[in-house]
């Protein structure tokens, strides 16, 4: 190696350092890979708002909504490694899309560089009053006895909501038809309305809807029953022992992005959602907060993206 290219990568080195120490010295963006209003975005509202706080410079909410959410991670991947723009990534665009697509012009794994995995919380299956149904297992043999005729509606397909039905669909051996929509408040509009029969999202999403009446809840996709709806059995003890789907969503940033910002990012977004304000609005949107380092994080992903990865194919499921 020669005095000049010693020099250049010496100088270089500096002026990373340099640029980490004095982050963020300018607006970044956290973007979303779906509609406005979903618990997505209001989880990245809720970051963004508390780096704003925190840190003296803005962070503003992105949405770029499309292909199960692979159009913003792309856009992340191929940014700066420079700590401004970040992705809100959760299974549906980081273990089960790049399986269920027949390409996405990203690497979950090798194209990003995690910082923290925010929250996570289960789903719970509602059904329209209608249906003749008020548990899982009544659920489920309506179906056998029915087969196609049950209609289940998802925010979007390979989402959490849509993969839950799909496995359940895999271990009862039924036949119910997914119906995808843009986000799940245009699903939970026709559910309401009577025109789908089925549904499964976020439990703060769906809880207000099951305590009313409106909806009828059957069960929750945790392995134990939620603190916050204790009156909903798990699939977990309705005949699907181990079943476990959990939402979650985390922070990624482009690799390559320094280790000082990375660790910076992911002391300041604990501390962001520790607040009691931020933790008690996580709480009742159904959230548990998981505390946990960037290393921890990219362990849990890696996991993440080899067991849906393998669920989507054994399934032999694919993009519409």
């Amino acid at each position: 190696m020669t005095f000049v290219t010693r020099f250049l990568l010496l100088f270089v080195s500096c002026l990373a350092v340099a640029h980490a120490q004095n982050y963020p010295s300018r607006p970044s963006r956290i973007i979303v890979g779906f509609v406005a209003g979903g618990p997505s975005d209001l989880v990245a509202r809720m970051v963004a708002q508390g780096l704003s706080e925190r840190m003296g410079q803005q962070f503003v909410v992105e949405n770029r909504p499309g292909a199960t959410g692979t159009i913003g991670a792309e856009l992340v991947a191929k940014a700066p490694p420079d700590g401004y723009a970040l992705y809100l990534a959760s299974q549906t665009t980081h273990a089960v899309a790049p399986a269920l697509l027949p390409k996405v012009n990203y690497d979950p794994i090798r194209d990003f560089v995690t910082i923290v995995r925010v929250a996570h919380n289960p789903l719970l299956i509602v059904t329209h009053p209608s249906l003749p149904v008020k548990s899982f297992k009544e659920l489920v043999a309506l179906a056998r006895a029915r087969p196609g005729e049950i209609n289940f509606a998802t925010g979007g397909i390979g989402s959490s909501p849509h993969m839950s039905m799909e496995l359940i669909k895999s271990m009862t051996k039924i036949n119910m038809v997914p119906v995808h929509y843009k986000g799940d408040g245009a699903a939970i509009i026709d559910l309401l309305g009577g025109h789908m029969q089925l549904f499964s999202a976020s439990i703060g999403t769906l809880l207000p809807h099951a305590r009313s009446g409106k909806l009828r809840g059957i069960a929750v996709t945790s392995l134990n029953r939620s603190a916050m709806a204790p009156e909903f059995p798990t699939l977990n003890e309705s005949g699907l022992p181990g079943f476990e789907v959990l939402t979650w969503f985390g922070i990624l940033a482009p690799a390559g992005t320094p280790q000082q910002i990375v660790n910076r990012l992911n002391s300041e977004i604990l501390q962001v959602v520790a607040q009691p304000a931020a933790k008690d609005q996580l709480l009742k949107m159904g959230f548990e907060i998981v505390s946990n380092t960037p290393e921890q994080y990219a362990a849990f992903l890696r996991e993440e993206h080899a067991r849906w990865g393998k669920i989507v194919r054994e399934l032999n499921l694919k993009a519409e």
